[in-house]
């Protein structure tokens, strides 16, 4: 259900103050809002999280050696496979692509994760959490994709706070990038790589409502250009 986004200015002081506890380069004055305001927000439908969240379980499997045939079983039972993107279906089924660039992944998911409520926290300052993969389906004793959803019973988080979010790891983005490029020392134990991944997913999940936002993009249609 749409709510009435936050206020957008006072959500980037806040953003901007964490990056200046972090010591971390700020934006520019003109660095755009994620969003304006009178501006609605949801989350996208939970169990399209969830199953976002099977499917990237599944390609994480495959950079770690789970058997493509074994893989697709998974996912055609449970109808899953038209979730895979191209390039997603092609390394699954087949082997093909940059395998680095799925591992990365695991930040993403780990951001799926905190917004499904199977995560507690998205700490811009340490790597996805010990214990992560248990939360999701464990692919090498069998279990289904039903079993998982009926074990974890996600709650997931409110849209306002999604946002609040994802304003942060917008200006998280722009600030890990910037501190690589002038060789600064980050503060914690992540790089651009893995703040990347987590803004990814949560621009994918949360979905504004207003004037300036087309439609939801797919998840290889996420723009994290700017």
């Amino acid at each position: 259900m749409s709510v009435t986004a936050p206020d957008p200015q006072r959500v980037r002081e806040a953003s901007l103050e964490e990056l200046h506890r972090l010591r971390l380069p700020l934006p520019p004055p003109n660095f755009a809002l994620c969003w304006e305001p009178g501006d609605l927000v949801e989350l996208r439908p939970g169990d399209e999280i969830e199953a976002r969240a099977a499917v990237l379980n599944v390609v994480l499997a495959r950079t770690v050696g789970m058997p493509p045939k074994l893989a697709m079983t998974w996912l055609l039972e449970a109808k899953l496979v038209d979730r895979l993107t191209l390039p997603e279906w092609h390394f699954v089924a087949e082997g093909e692509g940059d395998e680095r660039s799925f591992v990365l992944h695991l930040e993403a998911l780990f951001a799926l994760s905190w917004l499904l409520g199977i995560a507690m926290d998205l700490d811009p300052l340490r790597p996805s959490a010990d214990g992560l993969l248990e939360r999701l389906p464990n692919l090498p004793q069998g279990e289904t994709f039903t079993a998982w959803r009926c074990r974890t019973l996600a709650a997931p988080r409110d849209a306002a706070s999604a946002a609040t979010l994802l304003d942060l790891y917008y200006c998280l983005d722009w600030s890990y990038l910037e501190a690589e490029r002038r060789r600064l020392p980050l503060p914690g134990q992540v790089d651009s790589n893995v703040v990347g991944q987590r803004r990814w997913a949560l621009e994918w999940a949360v979905v504004f409502t207003g004037p300036y936002h087309g439609p939801p993009p797919n998840w290889e249609e996420v723009d994290l250009s700017t």
